[in-house]
């Protein structure tokens, strides 16, 4: 079956203590649609992709830039200005991390904790 899919990568989870609230902030970031349920959120593109958030008890968000809780994985964003990206994100309820280690690029936490970078080509 060489060089057929095995599948199709339809969207990304990511765990969090409260969906709503994270769907919401991605929602806002990306203008996607948002659907909430009790334990699980999605932000949803006009063109099809989608970013799926759960419920966790137990929740503990990851410390970044230590392994000590690890990130495990961040979403890089493409802006087009990086001030104006950062008024809007925290604007939203993001908050920028102390450790900023390059200068095309800027960290942020989501509101759940999670690392996410708003980047310019």
């Amino acid at each position: 079956m060489a060089g057929m899919a095995i599948g199709r990568f339809p969207s990304i989870v990511i765990d969090c203590s409260d969906p709503g609230a994270v769907a919401r902030f991605y929602g806002a970031l990306f203008d996607w649609k948002v659907d909430v349920s009790d334990d699980w959120a999605e932000v949803r593109a006009e063109y099809g992709q989608c970013i799926c958030f759960q419920q966790v008890e137990g929740y503990t968000p990851p410390v970044w830039p230590t392994q000590e809780l690890p990130q495990q994985m961040h979403l890089d964003v493409i802006v087009d200005d990086l001030d104006a990206a950062e008024a809007a994100v925290l604007g939203l309820g993001a908050t920028k991390h102390a450790h900023q280690p390059g200068t095309s690029f800027r960290v942020f936490l989501d509101p759940a904790g999670h690392p996410f970078c708003l980047c310019v080509n």
